[in-house]
């Protein structure tokens, strides 16, 4: 992209490249990205209309790009490209990318999605905002795509009551806690496709202690806030990986919410089991958080003024 700078390509690629991804939907192409330069591949025409828009958006981003903006420069592209040829570019539903194009934006979240790939159980820790859950889930439903798991567990330890509610009727419920990770995966497959797997029970959303008594096999499970485990339950949760199981546990060691003097599950598996085979741990640090300019500097103002951040 001509001339290099840094703020255009983050405003025109989005948080975690999210604005890419939709142009790779709308034109039916892959886009890698590798430092100020986009790769793009697939069918020779419509890659070539791919560079252009990106070319032509890249002028616009002195501001970070939204989904509105995206949708705006592409139905004007369409209007031109009708006009020029008679045909219009339809918006077509692709596969999610292979794994080998997953890529993080620091080095961490790229040894993080590595350490997915090969190994049977990855840790992620650090503060939020730093994309553990968002790439885990990310991987899940990648994995899935290429039928090499037969269903995605995602999970969150919870104190909520649930009056023996069916996975199948929590997920109608939808509690504020497990929200998150329905928002998660609307961003990646959108709402429809979500509620159908949900119906299908290709994808399961529910607490942890659903978990209990069963043993997962062929799945990729996630459980995110995984501070907030006990010992008991953080055991029991890495005893129900299965056959052909990948797990990912993600959390935050700083902002545990337990009783006190209770022990984080996740602060014991990190010192019981560091150098065990086929598991993998990723420190994230605040360098790696990613978010919008916007929250940044509102993140910076709220420091310079000495108010804690939340």
């Amino acid at each position: 992209m001509q001339p290099p700078d840094k703020q255009l390509l983050q405003n025109l690629c989005g948080p975690l490249d999210e604005n890419l991804r939709h142009i790779e939907t709308h034109f039916n192409v892959a886009v890698a990205r590798r430092g100020g330069q986009l790769r793009i591949s697939g069918n020779a025409e419509l890659s070539a209309l791919a560079a252009e828009f990106l070319q032509n958006l890249y002028i616009l981003a002195s501001q970070p790009l939204s989904l509105e903006d995206l949708q705006q420069n592409l139905i004007e592209m369409n209007h031109r490209t009708q006009e020029s040829t008679g045909q219009a570019i339809e918006p077509t539903e692709i596969e999610p990318k292979r794994s080998k194009s997953l890529h993080g934006h620091t080095p961490n979240q790229a040894a993080y999605l590595k350490n997915i790939q090969t190994h049977d159980v990855t840790f992620g820790i650090g503060p939020a905002d730093t994309g553990k859950m968002y790439l885990a889930i990310s991987a899940a439903v990648d994995t899935l795509a290429r039928d090499e798991v037969k269903r995605i567990i995602l999970v969150r330890p919870s104190a909520e009551k649930f009056c023996c509610l069916s996975p199948w009727e929590l997920s109608q419920k939808i509690t504020p806690s497990l929200r998150p990770l329905y928002d998660v995966l609307h961003d990646l497959i959108g709402f429809e496709k979500t509620t159908k797997l949900c119906k299908k029970q290709q994808i399961e959303v529910s607490p942890l202690k659903y978990l209990q008594g069963r043993t997962l096999n062929h799945a990729f499970i996630v459980m995110d806030e995984a501070q907030n485990t006990t010992p008991q339950e953080m055991k029991m949760f890495l005893t129900r990986i299965g056959v052909g199981t990948k797990a990912v546990i993600t959390g935050d060691i700083n902002r545990i919410n337990l009783p006190a003097g209770e022990k984080s599950g996740l602060v014991e598996a990190r010192q019981v089991l560091t150098g065990v085979s086929g598991l993998a741990f990723t420190d994230f640090s605040a360098d790696d958080v990613v978010c919008q300019p916007v929250v940044m500097r509102i993140v910076k103002a709220y420091k310079k003024h000495g108010a804690a951040t939340p």
